[in-house]
């Protein structure tokens, strides 16, 4: 009997929905409606599916990937070391292991022994025993506790995970309760802040700050907020898990307006690279967001803002965007036990439900759904510490469907902002509730790339005008990852999309009133003409490394431009770094080229000295520290 292709791929997609426990089925949905967003996007018996004029199309079911919880290779002691398990039998490779010395660094990682051990159908042995001797340099076999880091890499070659486990004893060995992510310096202020990690269990943990002890209470993911703190002090804190500690250093922020000099850095734009080894590092390129986060300690910076495209990303599982994460944070980690790193979103942290017609081939993505438990946004703000500031979501616009529910992804700490001294820092997203083929929103509705939508514009120009009127406030950066005026790589899109405004979202089957174009002038009417402390717009999506001078005379119209122009009053720079890591773009030819200066392919690291009402930006190659570009905001 002749069955179709389509029943063919609807049976085995029913299958895979049965067999791999990650993919979405009806059963884990039937809690959730699909939002009134997505017109034509249903849930039955089967899963969830696009309807294309009668025609279902469902989610695809996705490959298994790696994912953290196998990384954590679920450790076992016995009386030579401790076996790993990753749960994974196609594994084949190598494990390089080796003690992570505590007391002799300021910013500890692992030593790895000279032999690594095999990897066997996603299993492994660390002999700690053959670490005695000349190589115990943790003194375990005195102290009878270590902490040992392990480094996976597959059969070619490729890097997964940087791990590390506790234990206790000479041989035999147990596993000890600890912590396998961070500590990390958050949401830093004059008198606060949030020291984050995660341990392997649910325990109580305290964090001892100026001989004050702080609990956090039977959970594994610990975020203690330290309160009553001075300005501009310098502090060390105290971790304890179970028998153990570990001590670190923060520097609170001055008193806001207080002027004083201070450092801060900006780059975006690490996933993974070209050039093997710690290039790619299962999703970032972990070898530059060393040479970066280590130059930060040489500039002596206050901390570093970081916005979009960490990660490979464009997942379909939030398991495997998970792993990514860790990844990158496991790469700045020993320097953010000491300073805050802060996070925006870009268009490779997508998280994308994945629709694929196998007639046509097409594929049709949206944001992960549900938006409440597995949005691109949703997941971002589990993994990250950052400030709740910003607007909930797009809900309450003009454009609303149905205002009595909740129908879109949230804004937490994906839209924010913050301030040290007299700078504040406005965090934006041009990725939310994002979809990636802009020929097919029409079809699903969603949001191209870069653009800002009505509900976070709106919180944008209310929060510009509460800083224009703080009196402490001097400076204003506003950092989003889609450049204004795209240079190289994505001339074909960000906020021109080579002059074509008919970009824009769909909601609910209509598209909104304002194309990209638009809302990019209706950003700069709010930045340029109604601020005047913005100093500069702090871009990436772009892997290089330029400055635009937006003012008055840069054209920056498609030619026969319907719609009334954007006259500028005054002048700000667009500084666009998205050199930390990602596969270069070289520059292209666009209308406002002339403004354009500085542009390099070679990695990169803005750094901006604060001093009074002078700002001073250097730019620097992390690698070789030779100074790029350099430009002054003068008094």
């Amino acid at each position: 009997m002749h069955i179709s292709q389509s029943i063919c791929y609807l049976i085995l997609n029913l299958l895979l929905y049965l067999l791999i426990p990650s993919a979405t089925s009806a059963q884990q949905q039937q809690d959730w409606k699909v939002s009134n967003v997505h017109p034509n996007i249903y849930l039955d018996d089967f899963g969830l599916y696009l309807d294309l004029g009668g025609k279902k199309v469902y989610e695809a079911a996705v490959a298994p990937s790696y994912t953290l919880e196998q990384m954590l290779g679920k450790p076992k002691g016995d009386q030579r070391g401790i076996h790993l398990n990753f749960n994974a039998p196609t594994l084949q490779g190598d494990l390089y292991y080796g003690f992570i010395p505590y007391h002799d660094t300021k910013f500890p990682q692992p030593v790895f022994f000279r032999t690594p051990a095999k990897i066997d159908s996603g299993k492994v042995f660390m002999d700690i025993s053959a670490l005695s001797g000349r190589y115990d340099m943790i003194d375990f076999k005195t102290t009878g506790k270590g902490v040992v880091g392990y480094r996976v890499i597959d059969a070619e070659g490729n890097m997964i995970y940087d791990g590390r486990v506790y234990f206790k004893g000479t041989g035999p060995f147990e596993i000890d309760a600890g912590i396998y992510e961070g500590p990390s310096v958050n949401k830093l202020t004059q008198d606060r802040v949030v020291i984050a990690f995660r341990t392997t269990e649910s325990m109580n943990c305290q964090v001892i700050v100026d001989g004050k002890t702080f609990t956090s209470r039977n959970t594994d993911e610990h975020e203690v907020e330290i309160k009553g703190l001075k300005p501009d002090t310098n502090y060390e804190y105290e971790v304890i898990i179970g028998d153990r500690s570990e001590k670190y250093t923060f520097k609170t922020a001055p008193k806001p307006g207080e002027r004083k000099p201070f450092v801060f850095t900006y780059a975006s734009d690490s996933r993974a690279g070209n050039g093997g080894g710690e290039r790619s590092f299962q999703g970032t390129n972990m070898y530059i967001m060393k040479k970066i986060m280590a130059m930060n300690v040489a500039m002596n910076a206050s901390f570093m803002q970081f916005t979009g495209d960490m990660i490979n990303g464009y997942s379909f599982k939030a398991d495997e965007i998970i792993l990514e994460y860790a990844n990158w944070k496991r790469a700045i980690e020993p320097f953010t036990h000491h300073m805050p790193v802060y996070p925006g979103m870009g268009n490779h942290e997508a998280l994308l439900t994945l629709f694929h017609d196998p007639e046509t081939r097409t594929s049709y993505r949206i944001d992960k759904l549900p938006f409440d438990r597995l949005s691109a946004e949703k997941v971002f703000a589990d993994e990250f510490v950052l400030p709740d500031n910003g607007p909930e979501s797009e809900d309450g616009a003009s454009y609303d469907p149905d205002r009595t529910r909740t129908d879109f992804p949230p804004y937490k700490e994906n839209v924010y902002f913050y301030t040290y001294d007299n700078v504040a820092m406005v965090v934006l997203n041009s990725n939310y509730w994002f979809a990636p083929s802009p020929n097919l929103i029409p079809i699903t509705s969603g949001n191209p790339h870069a653009y800002i939508m009505d509900v976070q514009l709106d919180w944008l120009r209310r929060t510009i005008r509460r800083l224009e009127r703080d009196k402490d406030i001097d400076h204003i950066f506003v950092t989003v990852h889609t450049p204004c005026f795209p240079n190289g790589g994505h001339v074909s899109d960000d906020m021109w999309y080579r002059g074509n405004n008919d970009i824009r979202p769909y909601v609910a089957g209509k598209p909104v009133e304002k194309g990209i174009i638009e809302r990019r002038d209706e950003i700069l009417e709010i930045l340029v003409n109604q601020s005047e402390k913005v100093r500069a717009i702090l871009t990436g999506d772009e892997h290089n490394y330029c400055k635009t001078h937006i003012n008055p005379a840069m054209e920056m119209y498609p030619e026969n431009w319907p719609h009334k122009k954007l006259s500028l009053r005054r002048s700000i720079y667009q500084v666009n770094n998205g050199a930390a890591g990602a596969p270069y773009y070289a520059q292209e030819i666009t209308p406002w080229t002339p403004h354009v200066t500085g542009f390099t392919t070679q990695n990169a690291l803005v750094v901006f000295k604060v001093d009074d009402k002078n700002i001073n930006m250097e730019v620097y190659n992390p690698e070789t520290f030779e100074l790029l570009d350099q430009l002054n905001w003068g008094d």
